[in-house]
């Protein structure tokens, strides 16, 4: 018989006819460079994803001092904004940047979002990850994590592609 689509981190779409999807949430440095990714269904709100994808960030060695473990500042599009996140952020010392909705025009948060769209076209550009092929949510997180690996290097070491 014919296998049934989904797998484990996909949900009913709620813009696409419910049919079965996952989101991918990535977190990168100013430069657009990712630092985490994350997948989720599609019907799981984004306002949940950004803790996770805060505390996923790996401490870095700074010229002096103790290792950074979280950024100063945290942008964001308007759909991961919350009182409950802004709050959390804020007890960690990490100024939230995000848009809010009904508030702020997409316009002044378009001068760095561009950075995060070319991100994520860097990671679709493989074609593993344009359609979902992974039925376990973990294969495709491995696979996000492969590509992010891959387009950091790329970048870092001013490869053209």
């Amino acid at each position: 018989g014919a296998r049934e689509k989904g797998g484990s981190l996909t949900g009913p779409n709620p813009v696409d006819r419910g049919k079965a999807g996952s989101k991918l949430h990535v977190l990168t440095d100013a430069q657009g460079l990712p630092v985490v990714v994350g997948v989720s269904a599609a019907n799981v709100n984004d306002v949940q994803a950004l803790r996770p994808l805060i505390l996923g960030i790996p401490a870095t060695r700074s010229r002096r001092g103790p290792r950074r473990r979280h950024p100063d500042k945290v942008r964001a599009d308007k759909a991961y904004h919350s009182a409950g996140n802004l709050a959390w952020l804020r007890e960690r010392n990490i100024t939230p940047r995000i848009a809010r909705p009904g508030v702020e025009s997409p316009e002044r948060l378009g001068r760095h979002r561009w950075k995060i769209e070319r991100s994520i076209s860097w990671l679709f550009g493989y074609r593993r990850l344009t359609v979902r092929y992974e039925r376990k949510g973990n294969h495709f997180l491995a696979f996000l994590g492969l590509a992010a690996a891959i387009a950091c290097y790329k970048k870092l070491a001013k490869i053209t592609t």
